[in-house]
């Protein structure tokens, strides 16, 4: 049958082709169509039921033809009928990855930024999903945002981050208390400065957004520090190409020992998402471990890693403000750099408490808000 022509479809050896509606011809593998009509899914559940590995030879078409805006196939040796909206197969035909509605362009953002951080009021957000699509596309874009009118209650926190995710435990546990600590695990449970960085890099999934709700500052200094690790990032590619590929091709150890934890994990200082374009960074210098790269590699790695870590901290970059008793700053960890300004702890009262979500389920969930899906 190859080459045939049945109704308008060219039947090759392993596929067809057709033309579709702007007048493109496209070309669609048997196995594929038939691993793909709508009826391999569940209507209810959505997930896939059929079962293509059933099949020892390639699925071929009896007949196939083009009725009423679709491809319809009678497939040999079985008692099946597959209709495909030439709409859905013009959405397969170059084999780009399918849309992602949540795949939305970064902007970078500098030292200026902070009376432009998006704030949403935490009782609109139980109530608006308008809102909550603000603030979800805040974090996407900015990878940071504010709510306001927090409750000063651990519930407070908890329901905030499950609307855009289920609580994700770290080593140091489901919560965390930003606070000074008799014993201390961290250097955020001190008042002493606390260095730039992005949270447990030590672990081999860092958690992707978290949470710092401010429930008490009324202390002598404590300047929270922010900034966009894309924006740096990207000035660094510019700047020096070199430094720029050996910090996104290079892993690095990071660790964490306390208590009988021995956390170990490598990263990739910068990140690059598929498109080639800078998705974040990871960056701890008190929980880096000692580097176990060829001493050859470090005489040309070390030069890059501490050229980024200076631009970390040029003033350009670094917003600074002060967090508010009621507020609760959210950000996306793999790109939003941040630390803390040494303060008096006997000055006044200090008290933070931190969680963390996904970044996979925030774009989940965003993408349920903004889009019918495939099945929509």
């Amino acid at each position: 049958m190859d080459g045939a022509q049945i109704e308008g479809v060219a039947i090759g050896e392993n596929g067809l082709t057709l033309t579709l509606p702007d007048g493109s011809q496209g070309y669609y593998n048997f196995w594929w169509l038939r691993d793909n009509c709508r009826s391999s899914f569940d209507a209810e559940t959505r997930e896939r039921t059929f079962d293509i590995f059933h099949y020892a030879t390639t699925p071929r078409p009896a007949e196939a033809r083009i009725e009423d805006g679709a491809l319809v196939i009678d497939w040999a040796g079985e008692d099946h009928v597959s209709r495909y909206p030439l709409g859905m197969l013009a959405d397969y035909a170059t084999g780009a990855p399918r849309h992602d509605p949540a795949d939305l362009p970064r902007r970078p953002w500098y030292s200026d930024h902070y009376p432009n951080v998006t704030r949403v009021s935490h009782p609109l957000l139980l109530e608006s999903a308008e809102e909550r699509r603000r603030w979800m596309e805040a974090l996407l874009v900015e990878g940071i945002a504010i709510v306001t009118d927090m409750p000063d209650s651990d519930e407070g926190l908890t329901r905030t981050a499950e609307l855009i995710g289920t609580i994700r435990p770290s080593f140091f546990g489901a919560y965390f208390d930003v606070r000074t600590h008799i014993k201390p695990t961290n250097l955020a449970y001190t008042a002493k400065a606390l260095e730039l960085h992005t949270d447990v890099p030590s672990e081999e999934l860092a958690p992707g957004i978290q949470f710092l709700h401010c429930r008490a500052n009324s202390v002598v200094g404590g300047q929270n520090l922010f900034l966009d690790g894309t924006a740096v990032a990207n000035d660094l590619r510019r700047e020096d190409p070199e430094a720029f590929r050996l910090l996104t091709e290079i892993d690095i150890p990071y660790y964490k020992e306390h208590d009988g934890i021995d956390m170990r994990a490598r990263q990739r200082v910068i990140e690059l998402d598929r498109h080639g374009e800078v998705s974040g960074v990871t960056i701890s210098q008190h929980m880096a471990d000692v580097f176990d790269l060829p001493q050859h590699v470090l005489d040309s790695y070390y030069p890059a890693f501490v050229r980024f870590g200076r631009m970390l901290q040029e003033d350009r970059y670094v917003m600074r403000f002060t967090l508010r008793a009621t507020e609760c700053i959210v950000f996306d960890n793999h790109r939003i750099v941040h630390g803390r300004a040494a303060y008096s702890a006997t000055s006044g009262e200090r008290y933070l408490r931190g969680t963390y979500t996904d970044r996979g389920e925030l774009r989940g969930i965003y993408r349920g808000m903004v889009s019918t899906g495939r099945f929509g």
